[in-house]
């Protein structure tokens, strides 16, 4: 137990001296491997085995795939689409938010990305239309979210490789949620904007603008149709399909919107790599972190106590969820899952609960953290984009996290039917 000591004391006091996460994982685990008498020359191989996995390609792919529909107007023409679907509606400006960050969380498969770049571009047209500046953040702030479970999910590619567990069947299931969630959100956004008079886009399009949009958008639309229709027809993998993700967004995007020049081109292969770099170095520290924590038996030990107390599934799925909701304030998604994967995965076996519904389940809880502070990486994301305090925003966001815990108690309850119903659909037929 002293290894653990050790192995947890060095992370949280690097972490609360605010050292980034992932060197405080890598530092902590580092020393820990000392202790434990493994070699330096064993702690880098440890470090490689941990992303070696051919399913992990697909994390700079889909990466790439985002920041090429961000730069190379894929994601504008989206918007354009969301605008014309939702603008007679009251508060059609915010809804339309929620719809576009809806289909960009489609392809980008990132919190954080989804809220930069549809942010980005709805934030000012929000302002322009007479929404509150606190609102329009924390609206975006919270439909972000939608970026980690509407596939492609790196958060689940993730899960797939620490659990075996199919990804594409996750990915299936994140889609039912996904939708679900989208339309609480919609649905939260209405009454708001009914209550505060917020009124419609105060746009409208011609039968032939609406015509000439659809038009421009159909290369942009065609993006999620190739990536999952090749998925769930079994014609390739996540990994694969990332792959061909990219190779239709640089097509799309230099050739058909003609956006994208050399210099923009090289620009997202920069931010893409960085991206990438700073996740798998995470997954990297943190896999040695999980190897330790597995070597003491930890995840072992936990399920025997969290069994130990009840055998009724649901009360397990709550003691997670709380666990869950707690983790997602203080780390980064990624970091939650590969730390929290390997040790819940024994507990929810043990019950006989469905990992590809606890995978989902995962993913939709600790993505409330990413509007809770102190983390709050999407909340944060907002505010810099609208440059208003992070008081106001959380504030905002509150309705929202309600409706997410409203949300996750279902999923608790119902369970795993919402999740897995799509997948076994698949398999039927």
């Amino acid at each position: 137990m002293s290894l653990i000591f050790i192995l947890l004391g060095t992370f949280f006091l690097l972490a609360f001296l605010g050292v980034p996460i992932a060197i405080s994982l890598g530092v902590a685990s580092g020393i820990g491997m000392l202790t434990a008498g493994v070699s330096v020359s064993g702690i880098a191989q440890r470090m490689f085995a941990g992303v070696d996995s051919f399913s992990y390609l697909a994390i700079p792919m889909f990466m790439l795939a985002g920041k090429l529909m961000e730069y190379g107007g894929i994601s504008a023409r989206i918007v354009q689409v969301a605008k014309i679907l939702c603008a007679k509606v009251r508060g059609g400006l915010a809804i339309t938010s929620i719809v576009a960050c809806s289909f960009f969380a489609a392809l980008s498969g990132s919190a954080p990305a989804t809220v930069s770049a549809i942010g980005g571009i709805m934030y000012p047209e929000m302002l322009k239309d007479g929404y509150d500046e606190e609102f329009a953040g924390g609206m975006i702030s919270v439909a972000g979210n939608l970026g980690p479970l509407i596939p492609p999910s790196i958060l689940m590619v993730t899960i797939g490789v620490c659990t075996g567990v199919s990804i594409s069947d996750m990915f299936l299931g994140g889609i039912v949620i996904g939708i679900l969630l989208a339309a609480v959100f919609c649905l939260t956004a209405y009454v708001i904007c009914r209550r505060r008079n917020y009124g419609g886009s105060g746009q409208t399009y011609s039968s032939k603008e609406k015509w000439r949009i659809f038009w421009s958008a159909m290369p942009a639309l065609g993006m999620p149709i190739i990536i999952l229709g090749g998925i769930y027809s079994g014609l390739f993998t996540p990994t694969e399909a990332a792959a061909i993700a990219v190779f239709y967004g640089i097509i799309v995007s230099a050739f058909v919107y003609r956006n994208m020049g050399m210099k923009d081109f090289l620009h997202v292969l920069s931010a893409s790599a960085s991206s990438t770099a700073s996740i798998l170095f995470l997954v990297a520290n943190a896999h040695i972190f999980s190897y330790l924590l597995s070597s003491e038996q930890i995840p072992q030990k936990l399920a025997i106590l969290m069994t130990s107390l009840t055998t009724n599934p649901t009360i397990i799925m709550f003691l997670i969820m709380i666990v869950l909701l707690i983790a997602g304030c203080f780390l980064d998604n990624a970091v939650a899952v590969i730390l929290l994967t390997p040790i819940f995965v024994n507990v929810v076996q043990a019950m006989n609960i469905d990992i590809c519904y606890f995978g989902v389940f995962l993913v939709f809880v600790l993505a409330i953290g990413q509007v809770t502070p102190p983390v709050g990486l999407c909340l944060f994301v907002a505010c810099d984009i609208g440059k208003v305090s992070i008081e106001k925003v959380s504030r905002e966001v509150l309705p929202y996290v309600g409706g997410l815990i409203v949300t996750a108690i279902l999923l608790v309850l119902f369970p795993p039917e919402i999740g897995t119903w799509l997948p076994s659909l698949t398999k039927m037929a």
